[in-house]
């Protein structure tokens, strides 16, 4: 029933890593028919859990929905398949080709990069550097707390701290973000998955310089996440992701995070189309000005 309803509401989600992901999985679990695009070499750390691993393998599943590499050409047999295309499209030139009626930006870059209104039908962004009403239809709240997952249809999301949230077990002491020592590219130690001891040498940054620098594991816990060996990053960026709880089942599986804020997107789709907000598409959630004004968390970033 609901994929009938849904199939001409085509979902083009920018960016594919993990709270990208999320979104995608949830969209398509619930009979939307999904397409991504992606950089060349994608920056996602999760990459267990991220679509954005079809890039380099030519196609990847998470929890059972499968995302595959393909050209704009393909895209319709892929999607006549069930499954996600996914396009090589650092430029959005597959928006004006698709014509999608939603368009996602969950690039987070914590910055508009090119995203418009006038896109598609319905605009949705993650997180800050959106504005409801200006660059958007709607933005989708991406910081932990009471407000993760929810729907702004007036103004932006909390702002961005640059300060990632506090890892739980070991708290404002140690991040759980890694972060390359020099430029160059990751090679692991550790496969994504794998228990890590404290102070072990996880992975290696090396460079066609001949530098070469460790990183360390600020504490014992899980590999979550790293960057694939193939991309260059600079020196600073977050390439990795160590979490302390003894679950390596979690590095394969959907956050809690991702799923919210997926729930959040799927609101706003059937809210704009469907629902109350179908009716009333000029007013802004209520109570949006006062949840900011009452909420002074800092922002973890993704």
């Amino acid at each position: 029933m609901f994929q009938e309803l849904f199939q001409n509401y085509l979902v083009l989600i920018k960016g594919a890593g993990d709270l990208a992901t999320g979104v995608a999985w949830r969209l398509r679990r619930s009979g939307f028919p999904v397409a991504m695009t992606e950089l060349e070499h994608p920056l996602a750390v999760r990459r267990a859990v991220a679509f954005a691993q079809a890039v380099f393998d030519g196609h990847h599943t998470v929890e059972g929905i499968t995302a595959r590499r393909c050209t704009l050409e393909e895209a319709p047999q892929v999607l006549a398949a069930g499954e996600i295309p996914m396009l090589v499209d650092p430029e959005g030139r597959s928006v004006a080709a698709l014509q999608p009626r939603v368009l996602v930006d969950g690039i987070m870059a914590k910055r508009n990069t090119g995203t418009r209104l006038d896109d598609a039908p319905l605009v949705v962004a993650l997180g800050p550097g959106f504005s409801a009403g200006v660059d958007c239809h709607a933005v989708i709240e991406t910081n932990r707390g009471h407000f993760l997952g929810r729907v702004i249809w007036e103004g932006p999301a909390q702002k961005d701290t640059g300060i990632p949230g506090a890892v739980t077990g070991v708290g404002a002491r140690h991040s759980r973000v890694l972060r390359a020592p020099i430029h160059g590219f990751v090679e692991p130690a550790y496969r994504i998955g794998d228990l890590v001891p404290q102070g072990a040498v996880l992975a290696r940054v090396w460079n066609r310089q001949g530098e070469s620098a460790p990183i360390y594991a600020p504490f014992p816990g899980v590999l979550r996440g790293l960057i694939h060996p193939s991309v260059l990053v600079p020196a600073g960026m977050k390439v990795g992701d160590l979490d302390p709880r003894v679950a390596p089942e979690h590095c394969f599986t959907i956050s809690d995070k991702s799923l919210s804020i997926g729930g959040g997107v799927l609101e706003a789709i059937l809210g704009y189309f469907f629902g109350e907000q179908s009716r009333q598409p000029s007013q802004g959630r209520p109570g949006v000005a006062q949840h900011r004004k009452a909420n002074p968390e800092q922002r973890e970033t993704s």
